[in-house]
């Protein structure tokens, strides 16, 4: 439910004509409501950071965790709407599947979530990991992306997914 202040501006905004798509309503803790809200668990800040603020622009709110242990806490806390996931990590080089594996089979309220596998593991391992890998048991993600990735491609992927899991949000 919106605030008291946005519930009363609706009706005039909807005199003025707009629609229901063009209203943003807000959470108790004024946050959009319409808004996507992702999690990037990626140990490279940089990539992060850039990759957020172009999904920020997309306008998604984007939690950052630099390791997969951090990332389980935090979806424990907040359940994100898409996951972008790196593969390797300083700690284990196959954390990123680990922890695509544990949200698929292991945990009720994390299975359904889109998980965009965003990684470099060609370019260190050449293996050929594509999206033709994507498997329930192996691979459990939605979609595999190579890095280093357009981020305006990256924009179209979260946009492509959240729309495909019906979770209502548009970039």
């Amino acid at each position: 439910m919106p605030p008291p202040m946005i519930e009363a501006a609706t009706p005039v905004l909807k005199e003025k004509g707009l629609k229901d798509d063009d209203i943003f309503y807000y959470d108790e803790f004024w946050r959009r409501t319409d808004m996507a809200y992702l999690m990037i668990v990626d140990d490279d800040e940089d990539f992060a950071g850039s990759a957020a603020t172009a999904l920020e622009s997309a306008g998604h709110e984007v939690k950052i965790e630099l390791d997969t242990e951090g990332a389980v806490v935090s979806m424990q806390a907040r359940r994100p709407d898409l996951v972008i996931l790196d593969v390797m990590f300083p700690e284990d080089s196959s954390a990123g599947f680990e922890l695509a594996r544990a949200m698929r089979h292991y945990t009720e309220e994390l299975k359904d979530i889109p998980v965009l596998m965003l990684t470099a593991v060609n370019a260190t391992f050449p293996l050929g990991f594509s999206s033709r890998d994507i498997d329930d048991t192996w691979l459990p993600v939605s979609e595999f992306l190579e890095k280093p990735v357009d981020l305006e491609a990256l924009k179209e992927r979260v946009a492509d997914l959240l729309d495909k899991a019906g979770t209502g949000q548009e970039s």
